[in-house]
């Protein structure tokens, strides 16, 4: 899976735009300048720079050197400071209760760690912190606008009610929405989207 975005992220331009997910800049009330946030297989770091420009510390998290290579890149160039970890997010040792955000941003994992890389996500906030995630549903096969092959690997909003059982969820929907995030994600898409609270 490594080889896989390495591969990807080293062609030229970035995979998924520069220009941050519009899921995660609908809810930019809810970042403030000195939180700290964890962004989730931030790749080229779209989101994780975002965030960063708004005045957050965030530490952006990929299994992807070129990736991150990038998103540090883009940072530079933004004039922003990234914290950037390569990391297999199935064998990470996941920090506790430091973060105020965790944001997730079509971060799609195999069946056998999903719940457990979920749960340690929800585990990453502070009391009271948020987890924001996008992702790609079940009905997405029938979209052409990107996401994994895998259709084990698509979420449900009931899987991920399971998945962040121990979490207030705040808003959870399934709905196909317009994609315009570089040239893998493009069209209409049929996706999950949730906010949880860490109790």
């Amino acid at each position: 899976m490594k080889e896989f975005w390495n591969d990807r992220y080293r062609k030229p331009g970035f995979a998924y735009g520069e220009a941050p997910n519009a899921f995660l800049v609908s809810h930019e009330r809810l970042y403030r300048p000195g939180q700290r946030v964890l962004a989730v297989a931030d790749g080229e770091g779209r989101n994780g720079v975002w965030l960063a420009s708004r005045g957050l510390d965030v530490l952006s998290v990929d299994c992807s050197q070129v990736g991150l290579e990038k998103a540090r890149s883009l940072a530079a160039d933004r004039g922003v400071t990234l914290e950037t970890l390569w990391v297999d997010l199935a064998e990470w040792e996941w920090p506790e209760a430091e973060f105020d955000h965790v944001v997730a941003i079509f971060a799609h994992f195999p069946p056998d760690v999903r719940q457990r890389i979920h749960r340690a996500m929800l585990r990453a906030l502070r009391p009271g912190g948020l987890l924001l995630l996008e992702s790609f549903s079940p009905e997405q096969v029938d979209y052409t606008s990107g996401g994994p092959p895998d259709p084990a690997m698509l979420y449900s909003a009931v899987m991920l009610r399971e998945d962040f059982v121990d979490g207030d969820i705040e808003e959870i929907a399934e709905t196909v929405t317009p994609l315009d995030e570089g040239p893998f994600h493009q069209g209409p898409a049929a996706v999950t989207r949730a906010l949880v609270r860490r109790p």
